[in-house]
């Protein structure tokens, strides 16, 4: 049963787990990254949080914003590329290290079927590769978008890491001369208007640059990922994803340059037994003390679900 584990949330600036930052889920306090690429603030929410770090807020008043409210997490990020990538290259979603073929379910092809058509119709992958991957075209994939101001690198840097309130929801547009840049290309003011126009020809996306040295904010959200129950609830069908989420797999969302293959932040859901203090690790019998050196240690590499936690 999912409740015998816990979840715990890390990002940072590659697909190395020591580079990564436990992320303070629910809690207002963003993650702030920085990598050659670009500079990065991640805010996890999730609906019924039960993970690392221990005490943190089950719920976030996100969910309470009338477009959250069916929701059940939230990716929010603003970053600032440190260099031009184009529009056709960017990518967000869901990739592994390892092989998972052998662990695909019976109606997977009929699942990917359903979240084509209600979350992502630009999604595209391969999950019998040796690295599987479902990737997404950034302007089509992201719920939320606003482009913001273009400054110098480092007053840009320092808007991108800012912290900001957790009880705000991202609204799709433009501030500081952002919309500017979004009317001069007609993209529609409107986020679900904005993907389907993305989704209309390579040239729209070809047109389009993430700007060295400009502010975007995005969101991706939606309700059919329930981490209480570990599971992907679709209309008219479930499937637990409890055992991707243990021993060297975990679940990953990375936002990429699919042409250089170069990462600009990845984030990572792991699951780990239950008793574990806050960065991972084992707990010591002795208070104050831990059994792993790092939140990277064995704990999070050996730990494999039970099949009968699987049903």
């Amino acid at each position: 049963m999912a409740d015998k584990y816990l979840l715990r949330v890390t990002a940072g600036p590659s697909y190395d787990p020591s580079s990564h930052q436990v992320v303070a889920v629910n809690s207002g306090i963003p993650t702030s990254i920085q990598s050659p690429v670009c500079s990065a603030s991640i805010s996890v929410r999730i609906q019924n949080y039960h993970g690392l770090p221990h005490g943190s807020p089950s719920t976030s008043s996100y969910f309470s914003h009338p477009p959250h409210t069916h929701d059940q997490y939230s990716i929010g990020f603003s970053f600032v590329p440190h260099r031009s990538i184009n529009g056709k290259s960017l990518v967000f979603g869901n990739d592994f290290e390892h092989p998972i073929r052998d662990r695909i379910p019976p109606g997977f092809n009929a699942a990917f079927r359903i979240v084509k058509w209600a979350i992502d119709p630009g999604l595209d992958g391969d999950v019998y590769a040796d690295k599987p991957y479902l990737y997404g075209n950034a302007l089509s994939s992201i719920n939320v978008l606003s482009v913001g101001p273009k400054a110098g690198k480092e007053a840009a840097e320092k808007q991108s890491t800012q912290s900001t309130d957790n009880e705000e929801a991202i609204k799709e547009g433009g501030f500081e001369g952002g919309q500017e840049v979004r009317e001069n290309l007609n993209i529609p003011d409107n986020a679900a208007a904005r993907q389907k126009w993305f989704l209309g020809g390579h040239e729209r996306l070809e047109h389009w640059e993430w700007e060295e040295g400009r502010l975007y904010k995005a969101d991706f959200f939606n309700p059919y990922l329930d981490f209480n129950e570990f599971a992907l609830k679709l209309p008219g069908f479930s499937l637990k994803v409890l055992g991707y989420l243990g021993g060297e797999d975990y679940l990953r969302y990375v936002l990429k340059d699919k042409d250089t293959g170069e990462v600009l932040f990845v984030v990572a859901f792991t699951l780990l037994p239950k008793d574990l203090d806050d960065e991972g690790g084992a707990k010591s019998s002795e208070p104050g003390k831990s059994n792993a050196s790092s939140s990277n240690d064995s704990p999070a590499r050996s730990f494999e679900p039970k099949a009968e936690d699987l049903d």
